[in-house]
């Protein structure tokens, strides 16, 4: 994956992470606090900027050193936790549908193969 793509998706993850954190803060909270999901929801923004972040570093990284290969590892792992791992927490605020917790985690082991992967990327490409 090319840096121009890698900083495409963080550019869109980061707007929906703003989006997503305003909205939830304004225009849902009544509802998140009726859930009583209103620390969820937040953790759920937290953990999409933390991992947006990581995107930018590896774009970044990916800016800074053209050739090194393997920067698609990552970039996956840490989209799709976001996805999984905050999509389902977004989700379960405003439905309330539990048993979507038990897929949070499987989010939570796609952030560690992404930051591992990252540890990897370095050492491959010495």
């Amino acid at each position: 994956m090319k840096a121009k793509e890698i900083l495409q998706i963080t550019g869109i993850s980061g707007a929906l992470a703003v989006g997503l954190g305003a909205f939830g803060a304004h225009g849902l909270e009544a509802l998140l606090l009726q859930n009583g999901r209103l620390d969820t929801f937040q953790t759920a923004v937290n953990y999409h900027f933390y991992h947006t972040l990581a995107l930018l570093g590896i774009g970044i990284l990916a800016l800074v050193k053209p050739q090194w290969k393997g920067f698609a590892l990552p970039t996956w792992c840490m989209l799709i936790g976001i996805l999984i791992f905050s999509g389902s927490l977004y989700v379960l605020s405003l439905t309330g549908i539990t048993w979507l917790g038990a897929i949070t985690p499987l989010g939570g082991i796609a952030f560690i193969l992404g930051w591992i992967s990252i540890a990897y990327l370095s050492y491959k490409n010495r």
